[in-house]
C-alpha cells in the first residue's frame, strides 16, 4: 500500500471512530420536529385598533417579532407563517410548556415609564373565619373589608372620571387590585438597547433594562423631574411597579421588580429585547400536536427505510459481488455520518427529513456504480487491478461531482425559500449528499485498495 493510501485509511478510520462516538448511543440524541414529537400549533389574529390598524407592513413586522421572540426562547424549527390578511399560524415543535410559550408569544409587550399623580388605597387581604374567635369579630373585620374595598372603587371610579376629561391622563391597574392615575409616557420599550435577567437586593429574579442615547436621556429627565415621586413602569397597560424615585438616575439602565419567578422574568427579558407587537393579536387556537403521529411516521419511516436499504443490499451484492461488498459497506458509513452531523448540528429530524434520509440511501450507491463501471472498462482495456481502480476513480470523480453539486445547489435553495419541514428535508438530504461523496470517493477506494494489498500475491 502507498503512503497516500495509508494515509487515506487513517482519515477514513478517524472519522468512522468520531462518528460512532457522537451517534451511539444514539437514544435521545436526536431532535425530531413537531410531525415525529408533538408540540403547539397555535392561531393568532392581528387585531386592528385606530392607533395601529392592520396593514401588510405590521403584519411582516408582527411576524419579524414573533419570530425574534422564539428564536431567543430556544425553538428549534419554527414555523411561522402568514394565513390569510391577518392571521398567523405558530408550529412549536417540542415545546414542554405550551402556557408559557403561548404567554410570550401572545402579549404585546408595551413597555412604558409614566408619571403616578394619584393611586387608590393599598386594600388588604379579605379576613378568613379561622383567624377569628368569633363570628360576631369576623363580621365586623369583614364589613369593614367592604367598606375599605368601596371607598377605593370609589377613588378608583373618580380617577377615571379626571381621566376622561383629559387625554394625556390615563388609568392603569396593578395585579394587587390597586388602581392608579398616570400621565404622559416619559420613556417607552422603544428607546431600549437591552434587557436581561438578574437579581435583585433579595434575592429575586429581577429584569434589568438596558436604554439606548435617547432613552438614556429621557429617563435621566424623567428621573430628576420625579425625585420623591413614584414613577410607574407598565407593560400592556397593567403596573408591574411603582417605585419612588430616590434620585436622578443618568446611567442609562432601569430594573423592572415584581412577583416574577425566574422563567418569567426571562420571558419577559426577552420580550423587551424583541420588541413590543406592531399590533394586539388575539389568540383563536391553541392545539397541542401528540406524539402518536410522530410515533407511526417514525414506524412507518423505519420499515421504508429498511425495505429500500435491503433492497439497494442485494442489488449491489448481485450484480457487483466483491465491490458491491464495499458499496454497502460504504453505505452504512453514509448513514452513520448523516447520523453524526444531525446529532452535531443539533439540527431537527421531521418526517420530510426521514425522506431525505431515505433518498440518500439510494444516492449513495450512485457514486459507486459510476466508478465501478468505469473500472470494469479499465480491466476490459487490459489494466491491472490497481491501474484500473486508480484510473476508475479518477475518470467518475468529475462527474460525482457535478451531479451532487447540482443537488446541493437545489437543497439550498430548498432551505433559503423553504420553512419548517422543508427545511429539515433540505437538511437530511444536503447532509446525505456530502456523506455519499464522502463514501464512494474515498471510503470505497480506501477498502478496495485494502482488499488489493492483501491479496495481490494471489491475483498475480
Amino acid at each position: 500500500m502507498l503512503r497516500r493510501d495509508r494515509w487515506r485509511l487513517m482519515l477514513v478510520l478517524v472519522i468512522v471512530a468520531a462518528a460512532a462516538i457522537s451517534v451511539f448511543p444514539i437514544k435521545d440524541k436526536i431532535r425530531l420536529g413537531l410531525d415525529l414529537k408533538g408540540g403547539a400549533h397555535i392561531l393568532l389574529k392581528a387585531k386592528s385598533t385606530p392607533q395601529n390598524p392592520v396593514t401588510e407592513d405590521s403584519i411582516q413586522r408582527l411576524l419579524a417579532v414573533l419570530r425574534n421572540r422564539i428564536d431567543q426562547y430556544g425553538v428549534t424549527e419554527p414555523v411561522i407563517q402568514r394565513s390569510g390578511t391577518d392571521r398567523v399560524i405558530v408550529d412549536l415543535p417540542g415545546v414542554q410548556d405550551p402556557e408559557a410559550a403561548l404567554e410570550l408569544i401572545g402579549k404585546t409587550a408595551l413597555l412604558e415609564f409614566k408619571p403616578v399623580e394619584s393611586a387608590s388605597p393599598t386594600l388588604p387581604e379579605p379576613p378568613q373565619r379561622e383567624n377569628y374567635d368569633s363570628e360576631e369579630a369576623y363580621r365586623k373585620t369583614l364589613e369593614r373589608w367592604k367598606q375599605a374595598r368601596e371607598e377605593a372603587a370609589q377613588y378608583a371610579e373618580r380617577m377615571k372620571e379626571r381621566a376622561e376629561g383629559n387625554p394625556d391622563l390615563t388609568v392603569a391597574g396593578d395585579e394587587q387590585g390597586r388602581t392608579y392615575l398616570l400621565g404622559e409616557t416619559m420613556v417607552s420599550g422603544k428607546s431600549l438597547k437591552d434587557a436581561s435577567t438578574s437579581y435583585g437586593s433579595l434575592g429575586r429574579p429581577v429584569v434589568t433594562l438596558e436604554f439606548n442615547a435617547e432613552g438614556t436621556r429621557l429617563f435621566d429627565q424623567a428621573t430628576s423631574e420625579l425625585v420623591g415621586e413614584q414613577l410607574a413602569i407598565v407593560l400592556d397597560g397593567t403596573v408591574v411597579s411603582a417605585p419612588v424615585v430616590q434620585e436622578r438616575i443618568s446611567g442609562g439602565n432601569a430594573q423592572i421588580s415584581g412577583k416574577f419567578t425566574s422563567s418569567e422574568a426571562r420571558r419577559l427579558a426577552i420580550m423587551l429585547r424583541a420588541g413590543a407587537l406592531p399590533v394586539p393579536v388575539e389568540i383563536l387556537e391553541n392545539r397541542s400536536v401528540g406524539p402518536t403521529l410522530g410515533a407511526d411516521s417514525i414506524q412507518d419511516g423505519l420499515r421504508a427505510g429498511l425495505i429500500g436499504a435491503a433492497l439497494v443490499i442485494l442489488f449491489m451484492l448481485a450484480y457487483y459481488r466483491l465491490l458491491g461488498t464495499a458499496a454497502v459497506t460504504a453505505l452504512g458509513v453514509t448513514l452513520l455520518l448523516v447520523f453524526a452531523a444531525l446529532i452535531s448540528l443539533k439540527a431537527t429530524l421531521t418526517l420530510p427529513g426521514i425522506a431525505g434520509i431515505i433518498l440518500t440511501i439510494g444516492m449513495a450507491v450512485d457514486g459507486n456504480i459510476l466508478i465501478y463501471e468505469r473500472v470494469r472498462e479499465e480491466i476490459r482495456a487490459g489494466k491491472t487491478p490497481f491501474a484500473s481502480i486508480d484510473s476508475g476513480f479518477r475518470k467518475a470523480l468529475t462527474t460525482i461531482l457535478d451531479a451532487n453539486i447540482t443537488t446541493l445547489i437545489a437543497a439550498a435553495v430548498l432551505y433559503y425559500f423553504g420553512s419548517g419541514p422543508i427545511r429539515g428535508f433540505a437538511v437530511t438530504l444536503s447532509i446525505g449528499i456530502v456523506a455519499s461523496v464522502f463514501s464512494a470517493v474515498l471510503v470505497t477506494r480506501v477498502l478496495l485498495q485494502t482488499f488489493l494489498a492483501k491479496h495481490a500475491a494471489r491475483l498475480k
